[in-house]
C-alpha cells in the first residue's frame, strides 16, 4: 500500500499553491493515471512521491507519505544530465541487481523490448539514444530492480507502436501498484482503472483534485454528465431565485409605500403595517439563508484553444511542398547506415505522418527535411523538434522568445495569447527552462500561429499535451489549411489528422494504408 495524506505543494517563486490537501491510497492492482493541464503539478507530485528532496529546489511541500515495505522505482520525464553522459553499460551496471541476472534472462528482456542482444553492453552514451530508446533503457533497468511501485512520468513519449503495446501489457499485467503520467489517450483508455485529476481553477489561483476509481473513459463521461447536471440544476435554482426575488421586492415595496403614506390618525393600521414589514424582513433573511445552500455553478479547467492558420494559407493542390531523395540515411555520427533509397514527394495541403521502430532514424530524417524546407522562399515552414531545446533559448521568457519587434503593443498581444493558453502572468516572465514540457510546446505552437506558416514540420506534436487537451490539438491540426509533415506514435493523431502514413524501414519509406 502507498498512502499520501494531506499533501500541499506551493511554488517558492510566486507562492502559488498547485496542490492542496491531497490525499490518496493506492493498493496492489491499482493502475492510476495522473492527468491535468500543463503546469498543474503532475510531475512535481510524482517526484515528491518518489523522493521529496527532488522537488525541494522549487516548491514547498507539506504532507505525509506512507510507504510501508514498498520498493519504488521512478522513470523521470527527462533523462538526467549525469545519466546522459553514461554509456549504456555503465547505466545498467549502476544497478545493484544487474549482475544477478543470467545472460539468458537478459537476452529474453532484449527480445521483449525489441532491442539488439548486445544492448546492455554497448559503449554508446545514453544521451545519444533516440527518445524511444532512452525510455526503453530506463524501463528495462527499472524492471531489473523488481519494484512493487512503478512511478512513470511520460513512459509513452517517443516509443514506437510495438513498444507502446508492450507498455500496455506491462501495466495491465502488473500485480502491484502502477502510477503514471501519460498524454497518450489510447494507452490510458487501455490500462487505467483509477484517475487522479489535478486542476487549477480561477486563473490558476485555486487548486482542485479528483480521485476516481474507474476507467478513464468512464471518468470523462461521468465528469461531463455531472458537470451538465450540476450546471442545469444551478441555472434552474437561479431562475427560481430571480422570480422569487422579484415577488419579494414587489411585496417589500408595497408595504414600504403604505407605511410612508400611513396617517398618524390610524395607529392600529400603522402597527399592522409595521408588523407586516417585520415579517417581510424575516422572510428576506430566510431567503438569504436558503441562498447560501444553492447549488454552485460547476467549475472545470477548460482545455486550451487557439487558431492555427487561415484559409488564405492553404497550399494549391498541385503545388510541390517537397520532393526529397536521400540515397543513405546515416546516424548523426556517420558511422552506421539507418536506411537507404529514401524518397518523399508531397503536394498540396496533405498531412503526412512518419512512423517506425525506435532507432530507425525518424528524427534524424526529420531534421534533414526541416533544414531543406526552412530554407525555401516559396513556402513558410515552421519546425517543432523532438527536443525543444534545439530551437528554444531556455534562458528567455516566453514573451521574449515570441517578441520579434520589441514593440509594446506586440508584447501586450503576446501576453494576451499566452493568457488564452492558460499561462499565469508569472509564468510568462519565467525562463523557459522552468516551464513544463507542455508549456514549452505551447510556446512553439503559438510561434507557429503568429508566424502565418503554411507548412508544419512536427516531431511528436501531441507528446506533451494532456489527454483532455489532446482532442483540441488534434482538431486544430486536422483543420490546419496548410501541409503537415510529422512523426508520431499517437494512434489517435494518426487516425484523426493524417492523410498518409509512411513507415521508415531500412529500405526507405513504405506507405501504410490509413484505416
Amino acid at each position: 500500500m502507498l498512502q499520501i495524506k494531506n499533501l500541499s505543494i506551493t511554488h517558492k517563486k510566486d507562492l502559488r499553491e498547485i496542490i492542496k490537501d491531497f490525499s490518496c491510497v493506492l493498493n496492489y492492482g491499482d493502475k492510476a493515471v495522473i492527468i491535468g493541464e500543463e503546469g498543474n503539478g503532475k510531475s512535481t507530485l510524482m517526484k515528491w512521491i518518489y523522493d521529496p528532496e527532488l522537488a525541494e529546489e522549487y516548491v514547498e511541500c507539506v504532507g505525509e507519505r506512507i510507504l510501508g515495505k514498498e520498493k519504488l522505482c521512478y522513470l523521470p520525464q527527462e533523462l538526467p544530465l549525469a545519466t546522459r553522459e553514461m554509456t549504456i553499460y555503465e547505466f545498467f551496471a549502476k544497478s545493484d541487481y544487474f549482475f544477478d541476472y543470467s545472460p539468458k534472462e537478459l537476452v529474453q528482456m532484449t527480445k521483449e523490448f525489441h532491442v539488439d542482444m548486445d544492448f546492455f553492453y554497448r559503449e554508446q552514451k545514453m544521451g545519444t539514444l533516440s527518445g524511444g530508446e532512452k525510455i526503453k533503457a530506463q524501463m528495462m533497468r527499472i524492471l531489473l530492480e523488481k519494484p512493487t511501485v512503478l512511478l512513470l512520468d511520460e513512459p509513452s513519449n517517443d516509443i514506437d507502436i510495438t513498444t507502446l503495446e508492450l507498455l500496455e501489457n506491462l501495466i495491465n499485467n502488473w500485480e502491484y501498484i502502477a502510477l503514471y503520467i501519460s498524454h497518450d489517450e489510447t494507452l490510458i483508455e487501455n490500462t487505467a482503472n483509477m484517475v487522479i485529476h489535478l486542476e487549477q481553477l480561477k486563473r490558476k489561483t485555486e487548486p482542485k483534485f479528483t480521485v476516481a476509481k474507474m476507467p478513464y473513459r468512464q471518468y470523462v463521461e461521468e465528469r461531463l454528465h455531472n458537470f451538465d447536471r450540476q450546471e442545469q440544476q444551478a441555472l434552474n435554482e437561479r431562475r427560481e431565485k430571480r422570480k422569487r426575488d422579484e415577488r419579494f421586492a414587489k411585496i417589500y415595496q408595497d408595504v414600504q409605500t403604505q407605511l410612508a403614506s400611513c396617517s398618524r390618525q390610524a395607529p392600529s393600521v400603522a402597527k399592522n403595517l409595521k408588523d407586516k414589514m417585520h415579517s417581510v424582513k424575516a422572510m428576506g433573511k430566510r431567503f438569504e439563508r436558503e441562498d447560501e445552500n444553492m447549488t454552485e455553478m460547476p467549475e472545470q479547467e477548460e482545455a486550451i484553444f487557439f487558431k492555427l492558420g487561415t484559409k488564405e494559407l492553404a497550399i494549391p493542390a498541385g503545388k510541390t511542398v517537397i520532393e526529397y531523395e536521400l540515397e543513405e540515411l546515416l546516424t548523426p555520427d556517420g558511422e552506421r547506415v539507418l536506411a537507404k533509397h529514401i524518397k518523399l514527394e508531397m503536394r498540396g495541403s496533405k498531412k503526412v505522418c512518419i512512423v517506425g521502430n525506435n532507432g530507425t532514424g525518424k528524427t534524424t530524417l526529420m531534421k534533414k527535411i526541416a533544414t531543406e524546407l526552412l530554407g525555401r522562399k516559396d513556402i513558410h515552414a515552421e519546425y517543432i523538434p523532438q527536443n525543444y531545446e534545439d530551437i528554444l533559448d531556455m534562458t528567455q521568457t516566453p514573451v521574449d522568445f515570441l517578441d520579434t519587434t520589441g514593440d509594446k503593443e506586440e508584447r501586450t498581444r503576446i501576453r494576451t495569447y499566452l493568457g488564452s493558453l492558460k499561462y499565469t502572468a508569472d509564468e510568462m516572465e519565467r525562463p523557459i527552462s522552468e516551464l513544463s514540457g507542455g508549456q514549452k510546446a505551447k510556446v512553439l505552437l503559438l510561434k507557429m500561429s503568429l508566424s502565418k506558416t503554411n507548412v508544419l514540420i512536427l516531431d511528436e506534436p501531441t507528446r506533451n499535451f494532456s489527454p483532455l487537451s489532446g482532442p483540441v490539438i488534434r482538431k486544430i491540426l486536422s483543420e490546419f489549411p496548410g501541409a503537415i509533415i510529422s512523426i508520431s506514435h499517437d494512434r489517435k493523431y494518426m487516425d484523426e489528422v493524417c492523410d498518409i502514413i509512411y513507415e521508415l524501414t531500412e529500405k526507405g519509406l513504405v506507405e501504410w494504408e490509413n484505416t
